[in-house]
């Protein structure tokens, strides 16, 4: 991985082989990024993403692997218990135009991933719902 910083907006190159989420957390770390936006593109040959059912309150994970385009990764970078916490959602076309998507356990780069980090002075912390069961923002 790569990236450069301008100001509040850091501009990220991942790179074949690394894994996305991996990768945004070394981001975060270094940079000390408590609260951000996240948005990219790019190719993947490997990934999972999950599906999660409220009335279960249990993620449901899809694995996929082939040649696709990630159409859309979008998120935030922010904080459980102050430490780092992201929550990503992707979605990934393959060659006949079909998109598989949902939050992001994991995604390894086949080619290339841009994306873009807007840091966002500030904090927003997440706790454990018991309702839902989900790490919900607390403000």
């Amino acid at each position: 991985m790569q990236y450069k910083r301008f100001d509040n907006t850091i501009f990220v190159r991942i790179d074949k082989g690394e894994e996305i989420l991996e990768q945004i957390k070394v981001l975060a770390e270094a940079e000390n990024i408590k609260l951000a936006s996240v948005s990219a593109l790019g190719a993947t040959n490997d990934f999972t993403v999950g599906v999660f059912k409220t009335e279960e309150k249990k993620y449901y994970a899809n694995h996929f692997t082939g040649n696709f385009e990630i159409v859309s990764l979008t998120g935030t970078i922010n904080t459980l218990n102050g430490e780092f916490y992201t929550h990503i959602h992707m979605s990934a076309g393959n060659d006949r135009g079909e998109v598989f998507g949902g939050h992001l356990n994991r995604a390894m780069v086949s080619a290339t991933c841009e994306m873009v980090v807007t840091v966002v002075e500030g904090r927003v912390d997440r706790r454990f719902d018991e309702e839902i069961g989900l790490n919900l923002l607390r403000f």
